[in-house]
């Protein structure tokens, strides 16, 4: 039962429970603004636990690796269309919890190299340029020289979408291990939301985190 009163932050409402537990509903917000608000209510309590609700998985797993990275407990878990991800401040439990989490983030932290591609075509000359585009793409499937990461902005994420040519290849790549991701806010512009047909959503967390996670960061 809520035992307190919905308060107002700058980018958040929450309601504020008895113990220190307090929910916030950041369903329908874009990124980065849910973990902009995990961390605003975070900023407000000393010990108690937070409960974050999203309605996409990106923005779960994103409000899940901010908590990793400031050493704190989180569990996600999915009820029907929502993401609720409760964060624990100030108990022992999140430090052993935490730190195999961080862990297992060092593990993965092995990235050699992301790309990003802002274009559906190479050069000047359309037409040609996207034949270009599916031979760069073939290219480096046959010779294995593959990156960590691919992620598509801009007109590039029409080649993960509608561009049937690129797609075929571009699955062939990801069953190779490349993960691939397309600009959620790309895709809205667009109006492609509903047609992505290879990879994740992903948001303009992949390119931020990807300047210290990778070795080197190349744009196409």
């Amino acid at each position: 039962m809520r035992n307190g009163s919905e308060r107002e932050l700058g980018v958040s409402t929450f309601l504020e429970y008895e113990g220190g537990y307090m929910q916030i509903d950041a369903r329908g917000k874009s990124c980065p603004l849910p973990v902009m608000m995990a961390e605003e209510a975070l900023s407000k309590i000393m010990v108690g636990i937070i409960e974050v609700i999203v309605d996409d998985e990106e923005s779960a797993r994103n409000v899940a690796e901010f908590a990793a990275q400031n050493a704190l407990f989180a569990e996600a878990i999915r009820e029907d269309k929502d993401w609720k991800i409760k964060i624990v401040k100030g108990y022992g439990c999140e430090v052993q919890a935490a730190t195999s989490e961080v862990h297992s983030g060092m593990q993965e932290k092995n990235k050699s190299l992301l790309m990003i591609i802002g274009t559906d075509s190479l050069g000047k000359d359309e037409d040609l340029g996207k034949k270009l585009m599916k031979g760069f793409f073939d290219t480096m499937k046959v010779y294995k020289q593959l990156p960590h990461t691919i992620f598509f902005l801009n007109a590039g994420v029409k080649l993960t979408t509608v561009n049937d040519e690129t797609i075929s290849v571009l699955k062939e790549i990801e069953a190779l291990g490349v993960e691939i991701y397309s600009c959620g806010t790309c895709l809205k512009h667009y109006n492609l939301e509903s047609v992505l047909r290879v990879g994740y959503r992903g948001t303009t967390n992949h390119i931020v985190e990807g300047m210290q996670d990778f070795d080197k960061t190349v744009w196409i």
